[in-house]
């Protein structure tokens, strides 16, 4: 057994757990911390793990209002609201994603294109934060469709490495008038038909390249991303009660400057597209 290679999976469980649901971009510092400490399985089947470990950490922190949408289902106009609602938001980025996906992988999964976007980001958080809030939904039953669509929208730029899929929705969802715990709550919610999708379909595509001696590897990355995204959508929703986004936006351009910097004075040699 390579605990070598267990100890890499480790961190990467922990970084994407502790990311996926923040608005710094998992993607974004699953490449960077990836190519920093050599880890090759970053973006295939060993990420499709560590997402899957992610998501179902929200299915289980929410999973009383899982249950009740599908027990409801048929029967309760609030929770087909709900569904609606997800298949709404869900749809732009699964068209869009269909299309130019591999495109985005080839010329945007790379260390320097996470840098510039976690940085510009990062401006555009503190420009959302501090302009004048009006807040018109306070809860995530009162999101319209047509909010929903605008979100699903917002979600779209997210493909983009350092872009942050739970920032462009929580952030979009702050502009179109939602308050920051409603903003938050129906990111996470939209996480789950995102990126269950988005796994099953990597995990189809890399099918041949399944292997169980890595189950360890896996198991390892699957188990840490969860416990990290459960106490980190714990945190963050606690946090933004009564806080600001503005503290990830500050994170964000100091992330993203450190990596540039770095790679201007020639002291880490980032992976570049070819």
């Amino acid at each position: 057994m390579d605990w070598l290679l267990l100890f890499k999976a480790f961190i990467m469980g922990i970084v994407e757990g502790l990311t996926e649901f923040l608005p710094i971009s998992s993607t974004g510092h699953l490449i960077v911390v990836g190519d920093l400490i050599g880890f090759e399985n970053t973006g295939k089947v060993f990420e499709i793990a560590i997402q899957l470990g992610a998501i179902l950490a929200i299915v289980f922190e929410y999973r009383r209002r899982f249950i009740d949408v599908t027990t409801g289902i048929f029967t309760d106009s609030k929770a087909q609201k709900f569904i609606l609602n997800l298949f709404v938001a869900f749809l732009p980025a699964a068209i869009i994603g269909l299309l130019f996906i591999k495109i985005i992988k080839l010329y945007l999964f790379n260390p320097l294109t996470v840098a510039i976007m976690l940085i510009i980001g990062g401006l555009i958080i503190l420009w959302a934060e501090r302009r004048m809030h009006q807040v018109r939904v306070h809860d995530v039953d009162d999101i319209s469709w047509k909010d929903a669509l605008k979100i699903g929208c917002f979600q779209v730029v997210s493909m983009i490495p350092g872009t942050s899929r739970s920032g462009s929705t929580i952030i979009g969802g702050l502009f179109i008038g939602l308050d920051r715990k409603v903003a938050a709550e129906f990111s996470f919610f939209l996480a789950v038909p995102t990126m269950f999708a988005a796994t099953f379909y990597d995990l189809y595509k890399h099918r041949d390249v399944l292997n169980g001696a890595d189950l360890p590897m896996f198991a390892v990355g699957f188990i840490t991303a969860f416990i990290t995204a459960l106490i980190a959508v714990r945190t963050l929703v606690k946090f933004v009660a009564k806080h600001s986004y503005e503290i990830f936006a500050w994170y964000r351009i100091a992330f993203g400057g450190l990596i540039l910097l770095t790679w201007q004075l020639g002291l880490v040699d980032w992976e570049l597209p070819t």
